[in-house]
């Protein structure tokens, strides 16, 4: 009641003072008409403090998201229901849902009064061209009595979160390197398929079938060998992505490690439809394994989140691969590279990895003189060079490319062939 005596309006503070005015003069001249009227302007604004406290401990509130998690540039539903426990009515009230500055402005709406148990709903849009998880709510409700002389606001605890994931376009399908098709299954195998030399092997343990020994790799190691069986009908993928800030330019939605971010979803959906156990792998730690059920929840979840961070090297990200590699189909995202870094990523060829690359000229993001321009393309063509002859197959994105325009050249055979003696000769060029 107290607090609902804090929330008199300036018409019941008035109603107040007309009452204590009234009182005094009704003393004063004896009048006793004139001191009924005193005590009726004192109670209606106690009475609607009363009220209108009494009511702000019944509301029930719920919010609900329409999607949860909503691309960015796409618009997300916020329902609210308000639900009045008790047996009065309430009176006018204004909702007031608290947002981040990325999702707009606070939207305000008016809701007009509720009867005994009674429920209503609003709803309202908001959209985010920025990433991330934004907290919505809580939410703030203005409750007035029906003659306006009190007025209290009521913030409800609950807090929901809306997840801003990376735009995914649909990819088309192609025939990725190291890759066959398995008895009996229509499915694309990530697989070695050079030889005999390169077939997957482990340690001979004890119960191991003589027949399944392999005996080339037991030479060369000293050590008994013998083949994996199940490798052949499990897909692997990793999809490694660069958060090096230093590797990319440009600002906000359009900088180029949102088009790595962007490209690194994609690829991973893709893959995750066509049945691989897919892993994902960030320069900052990140290692989700979406393997199992709910997985593209996983990958999403933490493209939200992922942001550049300075200070990383292409040496801790090989490692974070190689922590639990286990060859397969190896896709990186990768900003700018120097031709020291190209050659540390050489690592992950083990294993009978198939590795491709893309190569993102983060420097096209930003505008240059002529002569900074040809030196940028210089140092982007040598390191593209380096990476080609580390084993990885490198496709070259610029500013203006879209994912859905290269893709398919990583299934072309002889794309990485032709690339590398276009480096070569365009290396080769500058030097001269």
């Amino acid at each position: 009641m107290r607090e609902a005596l804090r929330g008199l309006t300036t018409r019941g503070r008035s109603f107040l003072a007309a009452a204590v005015a009234a009182a005094i003069s009704a003393l004063i001249l004896g009048e006793r008409d004139l001191l009924r009227v005193a005590v009726l302007l004192a109670v209606l604004p106690l009475m609607a403090a009363w009220y209108v406290g009494r009511s702000r401990y019944r509301l029930a509130c719920t919010r609900s998201l329409e999607p949860s998690r909503a691309p960015v540039g796409s618009s997300a539903r916020i329902i609210l229901r308000l639900q009045n426990m008790s047996r009065l009515p309430t009176g006018t009230m204004l909702l007031e849902d608290r947002l981040p500055y990325a999702l707009g402005s606070r939207p305000r709406v008016v809701l007009e009064r509720l009867g005994a148990h009674q429920a209503s709903s609003v709803a309202y849009t908001v959209r985010a061209d920025v990433r991330g998880r934004y907290p919505i709510g809580p939410l703030v409700v203005r409750l007035t009595d029906p003659f306006g002389l009190c007025e209290l606001t009521r913030s409800f605890p609950s807090v929901d979160q809306l997840t801003v994931i990376p735009q995914v376009v649909a990819l088309p399908r192609v025939r990725l390197a190291g890759e066959y098709a398995g008895a009996g299954d229509s499915r694309a195998r990530s697989v070695a398929v050079h030889g005999e030399d390169d077939a997957a092997t482990r340690e001979y343990r004890r119960g191991d079938d003589l027949r399944r020994v392999h005996w080339r790799s037991t030479a060369r190691t000293g050590e008994l060998m013998v083949r994996r069986e199940e490798q052949p009908w499990e897909s692997r993928a990793t999809v490694v992505l660069d958060t090096r800030a230093a590797a990319h330019r440009g600002e906000g939605p359009t900088a180029s490690f949102e088009w790595a971010v962007s490209a690194a979803a994609s690829i991973a959906m893709h893959l995750r439809s066509s049945g691989y156990k897919l892993r994902l792998v960030t320069g900052s730690g990140e290692d989700i394994d979406a393997s199992e059920a709910g997985g593209e929840g996983l990958i999403m979840d933490a493209l939200a989140d992922v942001k550049p961070v300075s200070g990383g090297d292409i040496a801790a990200l090989v490692e974070y691969v190689r922590r639990r590699s286990d060859g397969g189909l190896v896709i990186g995202l990768f900003g700018s590279l120097t031709v020291a870094e190209a050659q540390l990523l050489g690592g992950l060829r083990g294993n009978g990895a198939s590795c491709i690359g893309f190569a993102v000229d983060s420097a096209t993001w930003t505008p240059m003189t002529s002569g900074d321009r040809q030196e940028s393309d210089r140092e982007h063509a040598a390191a593209s060079l380096a990476l080609v002859r580390s084993g990885w197959r490198s496709v070259p994105v610029t500013h203006g490319d879209t994912l859905t325009a290269i893709w398919p050249t990583v299934g072309r055979g002889s794309q990485g062939y032709a690339y590398r003696a276009t480096m070569a000769e365009t290396v080769s060029g500058v030097n001269r």
